[in-house]
């Protein structure tokens, strides 16, 4: 049963409150910051160092082919790469690999879904999305999905899933084994070459390529810059992140109509107006309103949940996170992946610094809908020393590990990793990029995406942007101290 405001402030002053799947922390009260805050910040940047006695899997071994830093005992395969590679079709592999996930395929097989992130005319993208016959939303859009299979004796087969869309970017798996891919772009037809309307959500099924046929956008879900979509299937809400500033973006929650059934090809058959799209207004333990998540400078803090019906989800005159006043909505930084597990969803800000009074770099919250709280569970400081391989910073994509807490790909300041983060919000190094594509004096590393685990665990399957490579990392995985 979900905690109204007044249970909330009742229970967080006489018990504090229980997490899912972690440890009982205590709700603070943020707003009033003081001098023991600027302490948390710097114990933050202490937890994103990834040195940890007892977690993890020992330092990072550096790659002789001058690609991927693992653990000693892992090792990496490259399954895809922009230019290199090529689609049944014969086109080269698109660039700009996002997100991914992982769905069992037929005869043993994996089949991965594999957004890419592009946006802009077409014309100007080396390696856009191929328009294949039938799967196209918009011709302008260079956006997409190919679907990868990597199959038992090891050979790998990639074609388009749906092309024509924009700024692929986290997306997310549903419980029926179909990938929703989200375009982080919200371009009218007129824009930047655009013949449609984009700012919408996809539903791409890796199995049945002919489900995948007239690409419809699920209008329902509203029209924003869309990041990373979550379902409960045990309540039967979505959860949506939007990644957007000036004013900062929000994270959704949508209720479809009441009877309606989730399975593959459901959600086309649903009105553009379909459910309920609301957004959060959240307080502290104190029923204070919390105008921003980066005021939360505490692992442990939890805030309280209200949800605040969006007036118009297709923005068809204001954009949506403009259609609301000053103290109706709580906003974040830079909403970007999400995960589901635990009973809940796990969700990243990936950029809070500059709007919080105590510098940090990153946050992951995780909301319980039973309850109905978010509560931070991972508090990234700010990487002092960029050019070194130490702290982590910027956390982007993300996924529930299948031996205990989270693994996060980075898209921070220098040296770009992926790195595990434990229950408790301890941090440790898992790859690191070893692949330059600035200069000697001016090295640049891309952002690592995509990352997600294969259904039987033993393959981490992760992305490096830039050029475009997705890669299989295998090794000795085993359970994560909290």
């Amino acid at each position: 049963m979900s905690l109204t405001r007044r249970d909330f402030t009742r229970t967080s002053a006489i018990a504090g409150v229980t997490l899912a799947g972690s440890v009982a922390a205590l709700a603070s009260a943020p707003n009033a910051l003081a001098a023991a805050d600027t302490e948390s910040a710097d114990e933050g940047a202490g937890e994103a160092a990834g040195r940890h006695v007892g977690v993890g899997y020992g330092p990072l071994v550096a790659d002789p082919a001058g690609l991927l830093a693992l653990p000693a005992g892992f090792s990496y395969r490259v399954l895809t790469h922009t230019g290199r590679t090529r689609l049944e079709s014969g086109e080269f592999t698109p660039a700009d690999h996002d997100g991914t996930a992982a769905f069992p395929g037929p005869r043993g097989s994996t089949l991965l879904v594999n957004n890419h992130e592009m946006d802009g005319p077409r014309d100007e993208r080396e390696f856009p999305v191929p328009l294949a016959e039938g799967l196209v939303y918009d011709p302008a859009a260079p956006g997409g999905c190919t679907v990868v299979e990597v199959r038992r004796d090891g050979s790998v087969a990639e074609w388009v899933g749906i092309a024509g869309t924009a700024n692929n970017c986290a997306g997310g798996s549903t419980p029926w084994g179909t990938w929703l891919t989200c375009e982080e772009n919200s371009d009218r037809a007129g824009q930047n070459g655009m013949t449609k309307d984009h700012g919408y959500v996809f539903e791409v099924d890796p199995a049945d390529r002919r489900a995948n046929r007239d690409p419809k956008p699920l209008k329902f879900f509203g029209r924003y810059d869309h990041e990373a979509v979550v379902i409960d299937s045990k309540r039967g809400h979505a959860y949506l992140t939007e990644d957007a500033d000036e004013p900062n973006g929000l994270f959704y929650r949508w209720t479809p109509p009441e009877g309606f059934r989730y399975g593959p090809g459901r959600l086309r058959t649903l009105a553009d107006d379909a459910g309920v799209l609301q957004a959060p207004r959240c307080y502290d333990s104190g029923g204070r309103y919390v105008d921003d998540l980066s005021r939360a400078t505490r692992t442990g803090t939890v805030y309280g949940v209200d949800w605040v019906d969006v007036p118009d989800r297709d923005a068809r005159t204001v954009d949506v996170r403009e259609q609301f006043e000053a103290g109706e909505v709580t906003r974040a930084r830079k909403l970007e992946g999400m995960w589901w597990g635990d009973g809940g969803a796990y969700i990243v800000s990936s950029y809070a610094r500059e709007e919080s009074p105590v510098q940090h770099d990153g946050q992951v919250w995780f909301y319980d809908p039973r309850r109905r709280t978010l509560t931070l569970k991972v508090l990234l400081g700010v990487d002092r020393d960029p050019a070194e391989d130490g702290a982590f910073d910027g956390p982007d994509n993300i996924t529930v590990s299948p031996y205990g807490g989270l693994i996060i790909a980075e898209d921070g300041e220098g040296v770009q990793h992926l790195f595990g983060a434990t229950d408790s919000g301890r941090t440790y190094p898992i790859a690191r990029n070893e692949l330059n594509i600035g200069t000697e004096d001016e090295p640049e590393f891309s952002e690592f995406t995509g990352v997600t685990f294969s259904p039987d665990g033993k393959t981490l399957y992760a992305n490096i942007q830039e050029p475009g490579i997705m890669l299989a990392i295998t090794g000795p995985w085993k359970r994560q101290r909290k």
